[in-house]
């Protein structure tokens, strides 16, 4: 049985560049707006809907990338943005404001948001592997 591999170029066009950097801009709102509104309450219970939604937005993104692109180190780049995004958000601003909390809503953030796209990018990077007889899918072997 054969299968067939998609024929994606090595380099990206003028259009591909433009689609990657806006995907990486994206990952940088999503990080933004999801710390803004991770102290988010309905009445005193505490609704940090932004988790979910970082992870949902993020693992489109990432998505995205990959079909634009085809390589899976490129498809991390609004990952990158994303890491960029929350980490401008732990500096504290002029008046000494953070918007980043210490708190486990910000831990969760930070995992819930990331492991879903890096979960995607690991199984990807696997099957590609796997489809090209890579040796490395061997780890464990001496």
């Amino acid at each position: 049985m054969t299968s067939v591999v998609e024929a994606k170029p090595a380099h990206l066009d003028g259009l591909g560049r433009l689609t990657l950097a806006l995907l990486v801009f994206d990952g940088f709102l999503c990080a933004v707006l999801a710390v803004l509104f991770l102290p988010l309450y309905i009445g005193a219970t505490p609704f940090p809907i932004s988790i979910l939604a970082a992870a949902v937005v993020n693992l489109a993104l990432v998505v995205a990338a990959r079909s634009v692109t085809g390589r899976v180190g490129m498809a991390a780049l609004p990952l990158v943005g994303w890491g960029f995004g929350f980490l401008l958000c732990m500096f504290g601003g002029p008046g000494g404001d953070a918007l980043v909390l210490v708190s486990v809503w910000t831990l969760l953030l930070l995992v819930g948001a990331v492991v879903p796209a890096l979960a995607y990018l690991w199984k990807i990077s696997v099957n590609v592997a796997v489809r090209s007889g890579s040796p490395t899918v061997d780890a464990g072997r001496p």
